[in-house]
């Protein structure tokens, strides 16, 4: 039903629920699109109470985030901080049914010419695309906006492979640190999985390592969790590596760490990469491009040479 209220048209109508809903437009021929639209929705199962999709952003976005029970410390702490610095900024008070497509490409122009990188402009758009499927499954919008949206191209980087002279030499360069570079030059082991590595999680006998466990930086504090794929796996160690780990491990106890800085405590990344990492990457005389994840690139590369099959190596590394 539309009725005309003084210089105004007010549209009425029923939901499926028997409730009624309305709403008042300058122009007559508002109120009837905006009606038969609502009449559409209902004919086709695709309706959704407007009075649910007021909620502001930010107050939704974060419900959902701390019900998310799925995800791993790091990623939730991630995903908080894209959430603080990049998205509540520009959507928290704004209502779900506020949120356009043309508003959200201009926000993703506003956080690249701000400096964000095409990493985390494309990151913070994944975590408001997530929030808002969330909204679509609960029936608080319709659609999600964020669908589409042009984002930055990540420029692909090229990864700096080491041959086995170069690893060695970058091992020989670390001091102390020779094996754990070894191992995971070798292994292909994530920092996480090798820093959390126990004396019990090595079968020096059938030269296997059970990983099942991984460290994690949250904002500044240790976490122990699982592997990035949550999946544990075994890893094949060489027979020079198996003996080599077998000398380092002993007189240890079964649940103490393999690897630790000499107090005893969990290696940091950070820490380890300037007092360790740099300093060999110079002296063995290997490219300034070549990261500590580049270990693990290393890794499967020389598994390929070794000629691993590509579905045996694919579980080795834990893709």
């Amino acid at each position: 039903m539309i009725e005309r209220r003084g210089d105004s048209w007010r549209a009425r109508y029923h939901g499926p629920d028997g409730r009624e809903r309305n709403k008042t437009f300058r122009r007559k021929v508002d109120a009837e699109r905006w009606l038969s639209q609502q009449r559409s929705f209902m004919a086709q199962g695709d309706w959704t109470d407007p009075a649910r999709s007021r909620i502001a952003f930010g107050e939704y976005a974060l419900g959902w985030l701390d019900s998310r029970t799925d995800l791993k410390p790091k990623t939730r702490h991630q995903y908080h901080s894209l959430m603080s610095l990049h998205i509540l900024p520009t959507w928290r008070t704004v209502p779900l049914a506020k949120i356009t497509f043309e508003g959200l490409s201009q926000w993703v122009a506003q956080i690249s010419l701000g400096g964000l990188g095409p990493s985390g402009t494309r990151q913070s758009v994944f975590v408001m695309s997530a929030a808002l499927d969330h909204a679509v499954r609960t029936g608080r919008i319709r659609s999600n906006p964020a669908r589409g949206l042009g984002l930055p191209r990540i420029q692909r980087r090229d990864y700096v492979i080491l041959t086995h002279a170069q690893l060695r030499d970058l091992a020989a360069g670390a001091g102390s640190s020779r094996l754990f570079i070894l191992l995971l030059g070798y292994t292909g082991l994530r920092w996480g999985e090798a820093t959390a590595l126990r004396v019990c999680d090595i079968n020096l006998d059938r030269r296997r390592i059970d990983v099942s466990r991984a460290f994690s930086d949250v904002g500044g504090r240790i976490v122990l969790g699982t592997p990035k794929s949550h999946q544990s796996r075994t890893v094949p160690v060489p027979g020079f590596l198996a003996r080599e780990i077998a000398a380092a491990v002993q007189g240890k106890h079964t649940d103490d760490l393999v690897f630790t800085v000499t107090n005893g405590s969990v290696l940091r990344l950070s820490n380890w990469r300037r007092a360790v990492f740099l300093p060999a990457r110079i002296q063995a005389g290997v490219s300034t491009r070549f990261r500590i994840h580049d270990l693990r690139h290393t890794a499967a590369s020389l598994k390929v040479q070794a000629g691993y099959p590509p579905k045996m190596l694919q579980e080795i590394m834990g893709h």
